[in-house]
């Protein structure tokens, strides 16, 4: 009998160690096949054009494709859920939005939790919104949007790209510092609230810079104001939110990737120093500079403070906002 149990304790010791031995073995040769990226809103929307530039390069320098899949629905939850189920082994990343921080102050019960079941990998860059107006809009300045707004309390409607969106908390941001109260319209994604926008039904859209900067260099849309204390390089001529009488506004758009929950430490560094090596090449450098996007690379201990940081902002701004969780 002692012999049987002894016997059993090295069998599994033994196990053990392999089982140890292997997750190094497996972060070494990671990649071996095509990496998916799962881009859990709209094609065109931000975070979908940061992942697409950042793929075709990181499937050069990784020697395997990269492949993106937008799966969006539910302000992100939908392609994030896929992310958080799929295997921990570095093949299956979320590239999204800041949304990622601002959903837990939105919705009451997310089905995953963004701390625990998802790992912060890398912080892919940063842009301001731009609060864009249809180029035939009555309103050609901020003051005279709000003006009409606390004229008419609820009755003017804004374009967001989703319930607990990013671009929903910006925009009711907004609405709250300067004491109006208007009507939310939520649409799938930045592509559909932009042509709403333009089509004069909705006054305004919280845009992603990159999303919009060609559509108001063609006259199609109309920007009152960035979202940032300091003016967009691509779009220098407009005016801050802050300086046009809302001097607390401070609003920052950043694109991120996460792995989910398990993926080994190892596939997480060499994931994170590959996107930062990407964001240093120059052709992504321009291509990013183009759409108002700043590269910001942090270290993934940085990047997921900078995550838990800006989910206590978004509750913040929920709270002051005073915006009923859904």
């Amino acid at each position: 009998m002692h012999r049987l149990i002894i016997s059993n304790v090295s069998f599994i010791g033994v196990l053990l160690c392999a089982l140890v031995s292997v997750t190094p073995t497996l972060a070494q040769e990671w990649p071996t096949k095509p990496i998916r990226f799962i881009v859990p809103l709209t094609p065109g929307s931000g975070a979908d054009i940061a992942g697409r530039i950042l793929g075709k390069h990181l499937s050069e320098s990784l020697r395997q494709p990269v492949i993106v899949e937008n799966r969006p629905g539910a302000g992100g939850i939908i392609g994030t859920q896929a992310v958080v189920k799929a295997d921990p082994d570095g093949y299956t990343l979320l590239v999204q939005s800041s949304s990622h921080s601002a959903n837990p102050a939105i919705y009451k019960a997310l089905p995953y939790d963004p701390l625990k079941d998802t790992v912060d990998v890398a912080l892919l860059g940063m842009t301001p919104y731009v609060m864009v107006t249809a180029s035939t809009s009555p309103y050609k300045n901020l003051k005279s949007l709000l003006d009409a707004a606390r004229a008419k309390p609820g009755d003017l409607p804004f374009a967001s790209a989703g319930i607990g969106s990013s671009t929903h908390l910006a925009a009711e941001y907004v609405v709250d510092l300067a004491n109006a109260k208007m009507l939310h319209i939520p649409f799938k994604g930045s592509p559909d609230a932009i042509q709403d926008v333009i089509g004069a039904r909705s006054t305004f859209y919280m845009a992603p810079i990159n999303a919009a900067v060609n559509l108001i260099k063609d006259g199609k849309l109309a920007a009152l104001g960035v979202s940032t204390r300091t003016r967009a390089e691509v779009l220098p001529n407009v005016p801050t939110i802050a300086e046009q009488g809302l001097p607390e506004y401070n609003m920052t758009l950043w694109f991120g990737m996460w792995a989910p929950a398990g993926t080994p430490n190892a596939v997480v560094q060499k994931l994170n120093t590959a996107v930062t090596a990407a964001l240093q090449v120059p052709e992504v450098k321009e291509q990013f500079a183009k759409l108002g996007i700043i590269p910001n690379p942090m270290k993934p201990e940085e990047f997921s403070k900078f995550v838990r940081d800006e989910i206590t902002v978004y509750r913040r701004i929920v709270k002051q906002a005073g915006i009923q969780p859904q």
